[in-house]
């Protein structure tokens, strides 16, 4: 049985300050918490229903495991519809030297507010062989149970830092291509695109920020074929996919 003060902390972990205060997060749901127990994530507990704890007594071995009901998963659980299992989990250390982004393809989000498109774009970079993404300290953070959800996992493989990026861009100690996803840049269908380099993609109603233009080498932009001038601009995450499907399609 779960007791109030553990209910009080578990819940408490759905809020950033928290969050950055314990150094956990929330995962939610038998795919996510399955991936997570055979990672090199650090799982601190499980909280668990009976059938999935006997399912999956193979991968929870050397995990604490705590059995509750149904009703006690949605006394913890952030989704409308939980789902078997939660786990709390230890926050990875996210510091990465510079130098190990060097031959890598690479996504720069640039205040990306909404926790949906930072879980698609980086589930899309997990698809895409995207190792990973660096965000402004003005992202979303990473760790969001909503940003946890939209990933499937894909958080486990994709490697998210948060850091200032006009320092960060500054200090590199390499010079790649930075590829800007602008309205005025070059049609990205008639570019040759590199298989490594930095791809910038702004907030959803800004775009880049002015700052960060200056580093950009290659303008990029997704021509339109809508039958009207007034059509709404792409979501940030489809603008994303479609950059990084063109990358890698001129890999093959």
């Amino acid at each position: 049985m779960l007791s109030k003060n553990s209910i009080k902390h578990i819940n408490s972990l759905n809020l950033n300050k928290f969050r950055n205060r314990n150094k956990l997060f929330v995962a939610e749901g038998p795919k996510i918490v399955g991936e997570l127990l055979r990672s090199p994530f650090d799982v601190e507990s499980v909280y668990a229903v009976g059938k999935w704890i006997k399912k999956n007594k193979s991968i929870t071995e050397k995990t604490e495991i705590t059995e509750i009901s149904e009703q006690e998963l949605k006394r913890i659980s952030s989704l409308k519809a939980p789902n078997q299992v939660l786990a709390v989990v230890n926050i990875p250390d996210t510091k990465t030297d510079n130098d190990s982004l060097k031959n890598e393809l690479v996504l720069v989000l640039d205040d990306i507010n909404d926790p949906g498109n930072l879980g698609t774009i980086i589930r899309t970079a997990d698809w895409f062989g995207v190792r990973y993404v660096v965000c402004s300290n003005n992202t979303v953070d990473a760790y969001n149970p909503k940003v946890i959800q939209a990933t499937m996992g894909s958080f486990i493989r994709v490697k998210t830092i948060y850091t200032d990026l006009n320092k960060f861009f500054t200090n590199l100690s390499f010079t790649p291509p930075v590829f800007g996803a602008l309205l005025k840049g070059k049609n990205i269908f008639k570019m040759e695109l590199p298989s490594e380099g930095f791809i910038i993609i702004g907030n959803e109603s800004k775009g880049i920020s002015g700052n960060l233009k200056q580093f950009i080498t290659h303008p990029v932009m997704i021509p339109s074929f809508a039958q009207i001038e007034s059509a709404e601009s792409l979501n940030a995450s489809v603008a994303t996919s479609i950059i990084l499907a063109e990358f890698r399609r001129q890999q093959f």
